[in-house]
Formats: structure tokens, sequence, C-alpha cells
């Protein structure tokens, strides 16, 4: 079996020995050369592919790849069916994902300065320039460095690519407002480094350029200092630029797992599905999009030995990224953005408006927020209603697990509860089998949220902060059917392992003052033992199923087998 692309996104090492599984993408390439467009930005959610296709761009453009164009593109696409364009410009290529923000602005600039510096030394190395390279070290400014580029070079011919423009920008703006719009406002240091990009644009020397990102933020912040690029993200052409769809999903695990498995391919794609499917970036886009970085983490996490599923369905670094771009929800009135948030997780869905711009010196909306959260890859368009007005749903599972993870971090942090210090021992012990720890965990929560907010607090709201506790529990799946008809149970835990000594069923009640404890309970009751008839339950094995009875006073758990 061929390598999986996981964590590398260099073209030419992915394709040089032709020993890469790989997804072409390159008729992208002819694509964006017909929509005649020299400068665009394509903002796609973290780990989705975006930077594996700017190196594409790299390799197919540069005159140096020439010699290499047929070893590295003979089978794809655009190897068959190559434009004039071809390697034909000098590459400037900088990337901004690793500069570190934990040491404030002054480390910020300092890493933003070398990384440009990194990217015109190496420019220099390339297309021989080497006698200019050791003025570099007396320029301090970014701004003056590249400028120092343009006019050192202002005969050639230039495709300029941009990796993760806004990363350091977003870490600053989760952080502070004024310290980002300070960057980008007239003067600082973003802002007059793409002043100097926009000139060179207009004097001809930068020809082609395309920048990558998560948000529009950044760029709409720059306003008439950066006007010059097209953002394509939206559009319906490039929906599946970065991302597999599910024919590609289908190849992939044709040529990995079901080559090594005998195993039930619906089952498994049905899983995949439910795990990293469901972006929509144009409500007439024909395809949804599968998150490819994470696609290919499972293909290369598989157990081939055994034929099971990875123990982790989520890489430790990827989630990290989520949470770390999380930061970012409490811009603008934090207190609004966690309702928003709480809406969404108890309906699964919100309505609102993606925002063509944002202007960080007027209020932040409710619909910038949305649209933030749109743009990070937290929701995505379920259909168009009218008038450019969306309803989003949150695209898989593994985003929803990352909202009730952060869900019950603020519930910790608004409510002086402590919950994720502990919640991982809770899970252990019952998945053991013993549940008074996580009985007791989830009274301690419900006694104080349901005292503090007891008019807006019901069984849905019972039901989500449940789910946000379980939600750690990375040794389940947790199966949260929507209430139609009331034909399934609200919380089913499903061991991933089959060393998992318990599954769980959970019915969840919530007692209102006016309400009849006896009513409840028995038809509660009642339910449950519907359940159990369901041969979607009955084929659960080691399941013990509970009643749970929820009010301000508490949670009462009544056991109903196992």
């Amino acid at each position: 079996m061929k390598k999986i692309i996981y964590g590398n996104s260099n073209f030419r090492k992915v394709r040089i020995n032709n020993d890469y599984f790989y997804i072409d993408k390159t008729k992208f390439i002819e694509t964006l050369e017909s929509i005649s467009e020299d400068f665009v930005i394509f903002l796609r959610p973290r780990r989705f592919g975006k930077s594996l296709f700017l190196s594409t761009l790299q390799y197919y453009y540069d005159e140096k790849s020439k010699d290499e164009f047929d070893a590295i593109f003979h089978d794809t696409y655009i190897g068959k069916n190559p434009t004039p364009l071809k390697n034909s410009y000098r590459i400037l290529f900088m990337e901004f994902s690793g500069i570190n923000t934990d040491g404030g602005m002054e480390v910020i600039y300092d890493e933003f300065r070398d990384n440009i510096k990194m990217a015109v030394h190496r420019y220099f190395s390339n297309y021989g320039y080497e006698k200019y390279i050791e003025k570099l070290d007396d320029i301090n400014s970014p701004s003056r460095m590249i400028k120092y580029l343009f006019e050192t070079i202002q005969d050639d011919k230039i495709y300029l690519l941009i990796d993760e423009y806004d990363q350091f920008a977003n870490a600053i703006l989760a952080h502070s407002m004024e310290e980002f719009l300070q960057i980008v406002s007239k003067g600082g240091f973003a802002r007059s480094f793409y002043e100097v990009l926009k000139g060179a644009t207009q004097t001809g020397t930068v020809q082609k350029m395309f920048i990558t990102g998560v948000t529009p933020i950044t760029l709409d912040s720059l306003s008439s200092g950066f006007n010059i690029v097209s953002n394509i993200s939206n559009h319906e052409y490039f929906n599946e630029m970065a991302g597999f769809t599910q024919d590609e999903v289908n190849y992939s695990l044709d040529e990995s797992i079901f080559k090594e498995c005998d195993i039930d391919k619906d089952e498994l794609l049905a899983k995949v599905k439910t795990w990293y499917n469901g972006y929509l970036f144009n409500s007439k886009a024909k395809n949804r999009v599968y998150n490819s970085t994470l696609l290919n983490y499972f293909i290369s996490q598989y157990d081939y030995k055994r034929c099971e599923m990875p123990t982790k369905m989520l890489d430790v670094n990827v989630a990290s990224d989520y949470k770390a771009i999380m930061k970012l929800f409490n811009i603008g009135d934090s207190q609004r953005n966690y309702k928003i948030l709480e809406e969404l997780i108890k309906k699964d869905t919100i309505m609102g408006v993606i925002k063509d711009r944002y202007d960080l010196n007027r209020e932040f909306s409710r619909d910038d927020f949305i649209t933030l959260i749109y743009s990070m890859g937290f929701i995505t368009i379920k259909k168009e209603l009218f008038g450019g007005v969306y309803e989003f749903e949150i695209p898989n599972y593994v985003i929803k697990i990352l909202y009730f993870n952060y869900f019950a971090v603020e519930i910790q942090k608004r409510n002086t509860l402590d919950i994720t210090n502990s919640i991982g021992q809770i899970l252990l012990d019952l998945a053991l089998g013993d549940i008074d720890p996580f009985k007791n965990q989830l009274n301690e929560v419900i006694k104080t949220l349901s005292n503090r907010d007891h008019q807006g607090f019901d069984e849905k709201y019972f039901q989500v902060i449940s789910l946000a506790l379980l939600s750690f529990a990375e040794f389940y799946f947790i199966d949260s059917q929507p209430e139609k008809n009331r034909k399934y149970p609200d919380i089913l835990l499903i061991a991933r392992d089959e060393r998992v000594p318990n599954n769980y069923l959970f019915e969840l009640k919530w007692m209102k003052s006016k309400d009849s404890y006896d009513v409840v309970k028995k038809d509660g009751i009642a339910q449950v033992e519907e359940y159990l008839k369901l041969d979607k339950v009955k084929s659960i094995p080691k399941l013990r199923s509970y009643l749970l009875i929820g009010s301000k006073d508490g949670v009462e758990f009544i056991k109903m087998n196992g």
C-alpha cells in the first residue's frame, strides 16, 4: 500500500517517487486560470489540504521545476492538459503558520520579519541573486525587506504564494482587539507589508498571487491597503478544491483499508461520513466535502492487523489547532456569542447570513460572529433559505465533540465549577460500571445552573449539559438522536473498543414545578422499555440503561437493566 499524505504538504516529495497515495486536484489549476483573476485568496478551515494545493501551484508554475514537470505531473489532469502558463514564473513563497504567538507582540513581530527574511533569502538563492543576500542583515523592517526584494528583481515575473496569511493575526485578535487593529491600521507592520505587495502588483513585478487562510477578518481590516485580491472561497467552482468528495473518499478507502481488510464497506463508510463529512461552501455546489487531513489521519491510523478503527478519531494536534482558534469566540460580545453557540447546540441549526466584509471599528454583530464560525469550519451551509439567508448546521461529529468540550469548559468558567480536571477519571469509572461519580458530577452542574437560570432550563438544555460532560469520553461514540416522534433514546454511549466493559442508554426527562413526578417517571420508564425492544438497541452488547429525571434540585438516576 502507498504512503498516506498526513502532515506532508510538499507536492514534489509526494509526487517525485510516486510512493504516496494522491488525490488529484490539479484540474483546479485550469479552473483558476479560466476565471481571469490574477490575485486571489482562498479560505478554508484548518487542516483542509490548502498547503498541499499551494505547493502544487508552486511546482506547476516555477520555472526552476520545468525539467521535473513530467516526473511530478505525468499522471495528473494538468500533466495531461497543461496550460500555456506552466513553468513560466519565479515563485516567491511565504508561510506564516509557524509563527510563535505565545510570546507577545514583540516576538510575533520578530518572527514575522524573520519569515519574510527567509522567503527573500530563498528567492535570492533560487534565482541567482546571491550577492544581494548579505544586505538583508541590515534591514529590520518586514516592509522594507520585501521592498528591497522588489527593487532588486523588478524585471522578474513573480507568482506570489502566501500560506496561512492570517494565522498570527488571528492569535493577536483572540488576545486583544486593540493590538490587532494596531497591526492592520495605517503604519502597522502587517498593513505596511501588504501595501508593498499591492505596489508590486501595480508595477507588474508580482503578476499572480494565491493566498490561503482561515478567516477574511485580517484581509477586510487591511481595507484599501490591500484591496486587490478576489475572494474565491465561496465560489461554486472551488467548493471541492480542498477537502475530499464522497467519490474521492470511496477511492481512498478502496485503495487502502478495503484492499487490506474484508469488512462491511457500507458500515465503515457510514462511520467515516459521520465523523468527517458535511462541509458545503456554496449552496448550489453538487458535493459536500470531507476534511481531507482528518480522513488521511483515519486511514493512516487504521489498525490493519486487526481491521479495526483507530482508538482516537481526531489527532491531538488537530484538536489543539481547533481549540486554539476557538479563542476567537470571544471577539465582540462574548456573552452573545456564547448564547449563539448554545442555540446551535440545542437546536442543531442556526439562521444567519455570510457577511461580505468585516469592520472591526464597528460593533461585532451576530452575523459577523456567524460568518466567523462558518469560516473556521464550526458550522457549514445546510441550505440557502432566501435572499442570502442561510440555515447552518454543525458539519460532523468531530466538530460537534469539540463544541461540547468547549461548552463544558465555558460552563465551568462561568459558574466556578470543577469539571475538566476530574472528568477523565469520572468517565473511566463510568466505562468500568461505576456510575456514581458521573451522577454526582452531573448533579452538581445541574443544581448550579438550574438555580441560576431556572426559567430558561428545559429538557433539551438538560440533554446538552449531559452531552457536554460525556463528550470527553474518547472511548465511546455518543449517538445523540434528534427527538423526532420519540423513536430513539436521548443518548446512547457505544464503546469504540470491545474491551470497554459497558455501553449505556440514557433517557432524559426534565421536571418543571407544575409536573407530576409520578407521571414523568411512568412515561420515562415506558419509553425506555420501548427503546429496549428496538433492533438497533437490542443489538448493543453489555448495555446498561437509565432513566434520568432532572429538576432544579438535581438528577435522579433510575436503573432499568444491566
